[in-house]
């Protein structure tokens, strides 16, 4: 019998960690490292992390370091050196690109291109996962589990981590309950939880769908400023209700409603992105500055949540091939693409466009 957690719940607490500044360790079968999330990194853990000796690097993806003209030697991936008298205000200038313009030299900044990357990587996807700031102060750990234990520090084990944040976590169905909606009284929400104590995610079941036949269908990402509060720099809010009055219509539909804000990077670094672009990059500039991809999202949830309803064919609403394809993929049939052209307006017509041009969205 035990009560000790499993790796999954393991990761989740250093995911709670890192967003609360508390460091943690990651360690392989030969080597370790400190972590601490250079977001939520404050000026007493930076000056006990120097006091401890060794040579600290600031982990950022290959996205950030172009932007800083920093080395990748590692691909996906820039390890710079964190100077001996580096204060606060030099790593958050490293990770978070507000004031890029602002102070556009940030060096000069030399990369480590010895010893492997391993370690720094999982690090820089366990920040990420947490929807942080993609960028981690890494410093090498000599004897992790006696450091661990003093410091009380949540250990993750990197061959079994890596595994976990390749693969979705499964989903659970939690309770559905019926929900009349303006588009139709015959509504059901279906709540699905994830194991790694991530975010719910929703289905809105309109009327009585067949499992037999293809389901009017859409995979509509969470976007507060849009389904909410009717933002006019996103066709978001549009395509949300579009797609349910469609839906209505029809007299039958899912809409699955995925938590993955901002194209996964989560709502505050959606509004860093904002930023950037009022300072007149684009969306997919604006990510890539930030040190993201330009689309985070993972849509094998959706995907998951239909086959878990019983469905294995839609018609899906959408303008974007990239979520046929994951459709196919992951055992969902796509028999018609349903165009969903709602919501252009003076605010986003550079968004729409980007979209277009960067994105692939037929539009």
């Amino acid at each position: 019998m035990s009560f000790a957690p499993d790796m999954t719940e393991i990761l989740a607490r250093a995911r709670a960690d890192l967003r609360m500044g508390v460091p943690i360790v990651v360690q392989n079968k030969d080597d370790a490292v400190l972590v601490l999330a250079a977001e939520t990194l404050d000026t007493q853990r930076l000056a006990n992390l120097h006091a401890l000796g060794g040579q600290p690097v600031v982990v950022i993806s290959a996205r950030r370091a172009e932007t800083l003209k920093a080395r990748a030697y590692d691909g996906d991936l820039a390890r710079v050196l964190l100077p001996s008298d580096a204060r606060l205000d030099w790593v958050l200038g490293i990770a978070d690109p507000a004031d890029d313009l602002k102070t556009p030299m940030k060096g000069p900044l030399v990369s480590e291109r010895d010893g492997s990357a391993d370690l720094h990587r999982l690090a820089l996807k366990v920040a990420k996962s947490a929807r942080l700031l993609p960028a981690a102060v890494v410093l090498p750990l000599p004897d992790s589990d006696t450091f661990a234990e003093t410091y009380c520090l949540t250990t993750l084990q990197a061959e079994a981590t890596s595994e976990l944040l390749v693969n979705t976590s499964p989903l659970h169905p939690v309770v559905n309950a019926r929900l009349p909606i303006e588009v139709s009284e015959a509504g059901r929400l279906h709540i699905f939880r994830p194991e790694d104590g991530g975010e719910e995610h929703y289905a809105v079941e309109i009327g009585t769908p067949s499992r037999e036949k293809p389901v009017l269908s859409r995979l509509h990402s969470a976007c507060f400023t849009g389904d909410l509060m009717g933002s006019l720099k996103c066709d978001c809010g549009p395509q949300l209700r579009g797609a349910l009055a469609q839906m209505g219509a029809e007299g039958a539909g899912v809409l699955l409603y995925l938590n993955q804000e901002g194209r996964g990077i989560g709502l505050a670094n959606k509004m860093r992105a904002y930023s950037l672009q009022d300072q007149g990059f684009d969306t997919v500039e604006a990510n890539h500055r930030l040190g993201f991809e330009d689309d985070e999202r993972d849509f094998r949830i959706g995907a998951e949540i239909l086959k878990r309803m019983g469905f294995s064919s839609v018609r899906l609403l959408t303008n974007n091939p990239g979520k046929i394809a994951m459709m196919e993929h992951n055992g969902v049939q796509v028999t018609e693409r349903v165009p969903l052209k709602v919501g252009e307006n003076p605010h986003n017509t550079n968004y729409l466009k980007t979209k277009a041009d960067k994105s692939g969205h037929l539009l």
